[in-house]
């Protein structure tokens, strides 16, 4: 949703980084506190590929002495003990580099997650339950492990690979920059078909997680949803859709992979290739007398070094192109909207609440809410009521601070909601919602919910005022039952009445109860009734309801149609005064008589 407003500083949080473009410095950038260990593995890398050339110096040697016919044993000891020195060295750094960089890079792993999930509580909650699970999941799991690679990896290892046939180069410069020069010229070419792969690979690539979270955004509600599907036997259109997800992200890599395949294959294979040009012209120069043997040779030996490393350093080139999506996921969290409120607790002289030429939009940029003005009474019974989709709910959840008001104003006692920290504004709030949502955990557990500090007794207790007791003591393990994911061993009216419960035993001074009987059945309905007026005695009320004859007895009710407040007034007011509230009222009476 959009935040800013004329009236208060820009809840934006500042953006992390100012590196849009450059991904590597903002993946450096989130690696801070552990460039340290980073620096050491990479220098360490270095010197592993640095002593894996002295082989190749070695040989080159060796290999020089035996054409000159030199058979001085002790000539060749030197350079067979340097052999055996780059061999042994050269994995004992390489371990060590990638074991310093893993240990850096799962500790910043962690913390860009610990980052995320603290991120998560200071964004508009609303933004939260909006936000599909499976594209939660993707991000601060899948995404946050893809770091992974870059960090661990192409940081150490692609810049020793880079390092390495860069120093020879130069050594080849030395000797003979001809030679040098031809050393090379098999590479630009090999390069140039993965050059042709990298054109388009950021967005391939960005195409991919787009597919793979469709993919686990579908695999979420399949699964979430199984109970419904076999309820209604949808299997097999929901198994359909499923599957067609899941197709689709194979075909995908499987198309990909495709396009990608003889262009990487000629990349690999024409690199390494460099004795193709440094054989024929380096022979010519030798006959001719402008190229010295030991040269000549030194060149063959040690430009065999040079494709190998650079080959590995191109593994590591869909890593680097990766990044930018990786961060860029991350960064949606990390740099989105901060729900930003003053930190010290306030005093407030009532629960009374004013709404002041309230607006507001959703993310789509459409306005739901156009210039709502309201007051509602300390200590008394209100209703919104409206057709579906006409903003009901959405004030209630500007009301509860799900979002900050884009326009307008919202105040509780007399004070702003930007001046009341969210902590004690969720204290002063209870939010009962159609939508229920239990942990996977016992009963008792999910009643103290809303209050942590809560006794046993405390719980029971609220668990008989709210109707739930009788129902829990029959169940096997009756406070100590399992609910299951979601609530999903259950019923619908069973999970509302444990809601209705916990928010009983919050005890918050301002209620919301959005549709809070609705999966409730007419035999448990008169039970839950009794609980929520025990619930709402007291207290600042707004109760959501398409059932009418729920909220007859409100003290104000709030006719709302198309994000604007059309009427209000009690019950009888509204029968003989709104023609709309009229009409709601006979199709809610007649839909009871059919019933």
């Amino acid at each position: 949703a959009r935040y800013g407003s004329s009236r208060v500083p820009s809840r934006q949080s500042p953006p992390l980084s100012d590196l849009k473009n450059n991904y590597m410095k903002r993946l450096w950038q989130l690696a801070e506190g552990e460039h340290k260990g980073l620096k050491l593995s990479i220098f360490l890398a270095v010197i592993g590929v640095l002593l894996g050339m002295l082989p190749y110096f070695g040989v080159s040697k060796i290999v020089y002495g035996l054409f000159v016919g030199n058979k001085d044993f002790s000539f060749y000891l030197p350079w067979c003990f340097l052999i055996l020195i780059g061999y042994c060295l050269k994995p004992i750094f390489y371990a060590k580099a990638l074991a310093e960089s893993h240990k850096a890079t799962f500790s910043v792993l962690r913390n860009v997650r610990i980052m995320l999930l603290e991120k998560l509580p200071k964004m508009p909650l609303g933004t939260i339950i909006d936000t599909h699970s499976g594209d939660l999941k993707t991000t601060i799991v899948d995404q946050v492990e893809k770091m992974e690679r870059p960090l661990a990896h192409l940081l150490p290892e692609m810049t020793a690979n880079i390092l390495g046939p860069v120093s020879i180069f130069i050594y080849l410069l030395i000797l003979d920059w001809r030679m040098a020069l031809l050393s090379l010229v098999s590479i630009p070419v090999g390069m140039f078909f993965m050059s042709l792969i990298m054109k388009g690979y950021a967005e391939d690539y960005s195409k991919s997680v787009a597919t793979n979270t469709e993919m686990n955004k579908t695999i979420v509600e399949y699964v979430g949803g199984i109970e419904v599907i076999k309820t209604f036997n949808q299997g097999e259109k929901s198994y359909g859709k499923f599957t067609d997800k899941v197709i689709a992200n194979a075909s995908f890599y499987y198309h990909w992979m495709k396009k990608c395949q003889m262009l990487v294959s000629l990349s690999k294979n024409i690199s390494p290739t460099t004795l193709i040009t440094v054989l024929p012209v380096g022979w010519i120069m030798f006959i001719n007398g402008s190229l010295e043997m030991s040269t000549f040779i030194t060149t063959i030996i040690l430009s065999l070094g040079i494709a190998g490393p650079l080959l590995a350093a191109i593994n590591f080139v869909d890593a680097l192109a990766q990044t930018g999506t990786t961060v860029g996921r991350i960064d949606e969290i990390l740099n989105g909207t901060e729900q930003v409120h003053r930190r010290e607790r306030v005093h407030l002289k009532n629960h009374d609440i004013a709404i002041k030429n309230l607006h507001f939009s959703y993310e789509s940029g459409e306005e739901v809410i156009k210039g709502i003005d309201m007051v509602i009474q300390e200590q008394s019974l209100n209703a919104f009521v409206g057709p579906s989709g006409s903003g009901k709910s959405t004030i209630a959840k500007l009301i509860a601070g799900f979002w900050d008001v884009e326009q307008g104003e919202i105040s509780i006692g007399g004070i702003n909601l930007f001046n009341i920290p969210l902590e004690q504004l969720y204290d002063l709030v209870a939010f009962v919602s159609q939508d229920i949502f239990l942990f996977n955990d016992t009963i008792m557990e999910n009643i103290r919910m809303g209050k942590p500090s809560a006794s046993d007794e405390e719980v029971i207790e609220i668990a008989k005022a709210s109707g739930c007791h009788d129902f829990i003591m029959s169940l096997e393990h009756g406070y100590q039952t399992k609910v299951g994911s979601g609530g999903n061993h259950l019923s619908g009216g069973e999970k509302q009445r444990i809601t209705i419960a916990r928010a009983m035993i919050k005890d918050a001074p301002i209620i919301i109860l959005d549709e809070a009987t609705a999966y409730i059945d007419p035999e448990n309905e008169q039970v839950l009734q009794k609980a929520i007026n025990k619930l709402i005695q007291g207290k600042t009320i707004i109760m959501i309801a398409h059932r009418l004859s729920t909220i007859t007895n409100a003290d104000q009710i709030y006719l709302i149609d198309h994000g604007k407040l059309v009427a209000s007034g009690n019950h009888e007011e509204l029968l003989k005064e709104n023609k709309l509230y009229q009409a709601m009222w006979e199709a809610h009476i007649g839909g009871k008589e059919v019933a």
